[in-house]
């Protein structure tokens, strides 16, 4: 160890004079511990939202679709087969899409309806845990079953094994006139994403029976794909663009979730700054801290001069003791920090109103990157709030200190 740091550590140690010196840089550690733990906790906070949300936005919109632009697939099958050949995808699942009303004892809603293959295993995967009440797989065993978002049922007033009649409003138009196609269903499942705008407004059909109502005869109007990772996004995205004839369109849950995505990314960015600010704060009182160790060992300072310490030497004394204080004081933040999300993530005491963000409790998804670069910054700051007083430090004159 250079000797400036041993210097440096024993002024910090030193309790036998300057105790207020002593307490006020116990607190300048504290604090910068506290805006490290703080940053630590929100950012991890902030990634807990937004990988709830896109969990489940995405079990309920697709990772990667393929449609034909302007018409149905009728040879779904074999697109399929070619689709589920690469080797980034986990499966693939046909579907069709209408709008219709719904209508109950109590009350008129619209939905869009999805019809779906239940038995499918990307369509097991992704709304099995959703459902709250009844079996998906009733909509293959029942082609009248009919799976409602819960928001759309409670507005509905109706619950599992209760009939709500379906209407399309417009399917063609034939010599002039306008028809409308209507069905009886028995409400099969009850799905709870925990997106307010998805439960309110999807509902799900067996795909053969979706294919009945709206028509489609055998044709479907898009090839659901999941895939193994969702980092292969992009890649997918382009093989299957050179992969399918003209005329099909490729997008992918980043067009979706853009906004999102983007809306998290900004509210990071701001929350962060501003606590990074606190951080700053808290680091930038090590320049009234070391002024008052320089002020409290300026006699220590002279004799050192006197004794052939250089005035670089001194500066950094000043330095270490500066950067001392800043990692003792993050890495009390990094451990605060670990220990809060630990303990929101263990015992979710902090609450949240379900019925707003679809989760009970503050979601927290600590990542080892936030911890190093809240770290890096945090000391980066108490770095540069010593170099003024160890600029001033080092100017001394040893004679006229000792003189006076």
């Amino acid at each position: 160890m250079r000797y400036e740091f041993a210097v440096a550590a024993r002024y910090l140690g030193s309790r036998r004079k300057g105790a207020f010196v002593s307490l006020t840089t116990a607190f300048t550690a504290g604090g910068v511990g506290l805006g490290v733990a703080a940053l630590v906790v929100m950012l991890s906070v902030m990634n807990g939202f937004e990988a709830n949300l896109r969990q489940r936005v995405l079990a309920l919109t697709p990772q990667v679709q393929v449609h034909r632009v302007g018409g149905t697939i009728s040879d779904f099958r074999k697109l399929q087969q070619r689709i589920d050949r690469l080797p980034e995808v986990e499966g693939s699942d046909p579907f069709i899409v209408g709008e219709v009303l719904i209508t109950s004892h109590r009350s008129v809603q619209g939905a869009a309806v999805r019809g779906v293959e239940p038995l499918n295993p990307v369509v097991v995967a992704e709304l099995d845990r959703y459902v709250r009440a009844g079996r998906l797989a009733t909509l293959a065993a029942d082609d009248r079953a009919v799976g409602l978002g819960l928001s759309l049922a409670n507005r509905l007033g109706v619950t599992v094994g209760e009939e709500v009649r379906l209407v399309a409003p417009v399917i063609g138009t034939q010599g002039g006139r306008l028809f409308a196609r209507s069905g009886h269903f028995r409400v099969g499942l009850v799905v709870e994403s925990g997106v307010e705008s998805l439960d309110a407004s999807l509902a799900f059909l067996g795909l053969d029976a979706a294919g009945r109502f709206f028509g489609r005869g055998g044709a479907v109007d898009g090839i659901d794909i999941r895939l193994k990772n969702l980092d292969a996004t992009a890649r997918v995205v382009a093989r299957l663009a050179r992969l399918l004839p003209g005329g099909f369109r490729v997008s992918s849950w980043m067009e979706f979730d853009q906004a999102a995505a983007a809306g998290f990314a900004m509210l990071q960015r701001v929350y962060a700054i501003v606590l990074l600010l606190l951080v700053a704060l808290a680091a930038f009182n090590l320049v009234a801290t070391l002024i008052m160790v320089m002020m409290h060992r300026r006699r220590d300072v002279a004799v050192l001069m006197a004794m052939g310490a250089r005035p670089g030497e001194i500066g950094r004394i000043f330095v270490a003791e500066g950067l001392l204080v800043g990692f003792a004081g993050t890495a009390l933040g990094v451990v605060a920090g670990a220990i809060g999300c630990w303990a929101l993530a263990r015992y979710r005491f902090v609450h949240i109103p379900r019925e707003i963000y679809g989760i009970a409790a503050l979601p927290v998804e600590a990542r080892y990157a936030n911890f190093l670069l809240v770290g890096a910054a945090s000391l980066l700051l108490c770095a540069l709030a010593t170099l003024y007083p160890a600029r001033q430090v080092a100017r001394m004159h040893p004679a006229e200190v000792l003189r006076s």
